[in-house]
Formats: C-alpha cells, sequence, structure tokens
C-alpha cells in the first residue's frame, strides 16, 4: 500500500512539473498587463481576452496557423502515402539486407538539422521552393520518413500473415490485400505515424525559419517567435498565442489516445 502510495506520488509530481510551464502560459494569457507587470506577481488571472484579441488579429496569427495546418497536413498525407507501401514491403517481402535498411532509416532520421540545413536550401533554391509552403514540405516529408516507416514496419510485423494468406488463396492481388486487408487492421500503427509526423510538421522551427522569410508564408513557430513588442516583449500576446498553437495538438492526442497507445505498444508482447 505505502509502496503505491510513493509511485502515484511520484507520478502526480512528475505530471504536475510537466504541466507546470503550459498551466502559466495559460493563466498569464487570461491577464491584464498591469497583472503580468505587478510585483509580486498576480497568481490569479482577471479573465481578460484582450492578449487572445491582439495576437489573432494584431499579430496574424490567424495566418500563421492557416499556414501551418496546410504544411502539417500535407507532410503528414504524403509521408504515410510513401511510408505505408515501404513499411509494408520490408514487413512482408522477402528484401536483401532488411534489418540494415530499417538500421540505416533510423540512423538518417538522427542526423542534426544543422548538417543537412545547407543542402537542402540550396536544393530548394535551385527548384524554386524558398519562400514557398511546398518547399517546406518537402523537407518535412524526407525527415518524418525514417520514423513513419519504421514505425508501420514494426507494426505490419504483429498483424497474422494468415489472414493475407487467405485473401491471396481468394484471388486478391497485393494491393487488394493492402488496402483491404492490412490497412484496416494496421489502423493504431497509421494513426501513431501520423501524429507523430503532425506534431514534428507543427512543431519544427529550424527548417521553417530558413525556408520561409515571407511573413505571409510562415508557420506558427517562426510567426510566434516573431512577435515584437514597441519596447518589452509582448509576453501577454506570447502566452495567447501559445496556447492557441497547442490546443489543436492535444485536441487531436486525446481524441486519437486509444490508437497511438496500441500502435507504439506493438511489439511490445509477443504471444
Amino acid at each position: 500500500m505505502k509502496g503505491r502510495l510513493l509511485l502515484a506520488t511520484g507520478i502526480l509530481a512528475t505530471v504536475g512539473l510537466s504541466l507546470l510551464p503550459f498551466l502559466w502560459f495559460v493563466l498569464t494569457s487570461f491577464k491584464s498587463q498591469t497583472e503580468i507587470e505587478a510585483a509580486p506577481p498576480a497568481w490569479w488571472p482577471s479573465g481578460s481576452l484582450e492578449f487572445y484579441r491582439a495576437a489573432l488579429f494584431d499579430h496574424h496569427l490567424f495566418n500563421y496557423a492557416w499556414n501551418s495546418a496546410l504544411v502539417a497536413g500535407s507532410t503528414t498525407l504524403l509521408a504515410l502515402l510513401f511510408a505505408i507501401p515501404a513499411a509494408y514491403a520490408l514487413a512482408r517481402l522477402t528484401v536483401p539486407g532488411k534489418q540494415g535498411i530499417l538500421a540505416l532509416l533510423l540512423c538518417v532520421s538522427m542526423f542534426p538539422q544543422m548538417a543537412i540545413a545547407g543542402p537542402i536550401w540550396r536544393l530548394l533554391d535551385s527548384l524554386g521552393g524558398l519562400n514557398q509552403r511546398w518547399g517546406l514540405v518537402l523537407p518535412y516529408v524526407a525527415l518524418t520518413l525514417p520514423l513513419a516507416i519504421w514505425i508501420l514496419a514494426s507494426f505490419f510485423k504483429e498483424l497474422p500473415p494468415e489472414l493475407e494468406d487467405a485473401a491471396r488463396v481468394d484471388g486478391c492481388g497485393p494491393w487488394s490485400i493492402l488496402f483491404r486487408i492490412t490497412l484496416p487492421l494496421a489502423t493504431p500503427g497509421i494513426f501513431t505515424a501520423a501524429i507523430l509526423i503532425l506534431i514534428y510538421a507543427w512543431n519544427e522551427f529550424f527548417f521553417a525559419l530558413l525556408i520561409l522569410t515571407q511573413p505571409e508564408q510562415q508557420t506558427l513557430p517562426v510567426g510566434i517567435a516573431l512577435f515584437q513588442g514597441e519596447f518589452t516583449m509582448p509576453w501577454g500576446e506570447l502566452a495567447a498565442a501559445s496556447v492557441v498553437a497547442t490546443l489543436p495538438l492535444i485536441g487531436v492526442v486525446l481524441l486519437c489516445q486509444r490508437w497511438i497507445v496500441s500502435g507504439l505498444s506493438a511489439g511490445a508482447v509477443k504471444g
């Protein structure tokens, strides 16, 4: 009993410490400028929505959110479009050096951004992709593909091959088996890969700052980072914008948490 109490206390303390910065930003976003500057600080906000109005309309947060939604959505769809058949082939077909390919994919995903920033910038410059949203989608797809393939391949391996054998006996071809048998069963793994890709593309800052320099093309992380005040940092607007930028991801994760947990635990237990 004592051990369970200590475990529960440790979990609550860890969760509380993790949520504390976000909770402080939420409270700050509902304060007035006077409450932010007060000393000692005002812990409980008055409920003002002025910072949200300023972030949404004065700092054009809607435009940044639209750009982020387009980039993150396009990245997720394209990455899954390439990752699903690649992962299925690695999981089901006889591919020489299969484990080496998976290990190489995982190593590629660990490359530091700074090491590949120059070549990516020069390539996009030659293709006319700078200051274009599709120019940001291309490197995002390349950077998220290895992890997506790794997750999906691990999940496909756990699916019973007997169902595919039965479909093959009934005359289904490889693509028919993939779309009619495998993909419906692999929904948790696909959701997991999609959420991880979406979070990466929504939150990524370095390449977004490097590739998109025009304000009308910039995404949420860059747009929020470039908020400017006349004499001081606009902490209230930054807090409100951060809350607005975080809520969609929280909503998506909460809605899909059952599939995410199932996808991440694939391969953890052998039957």
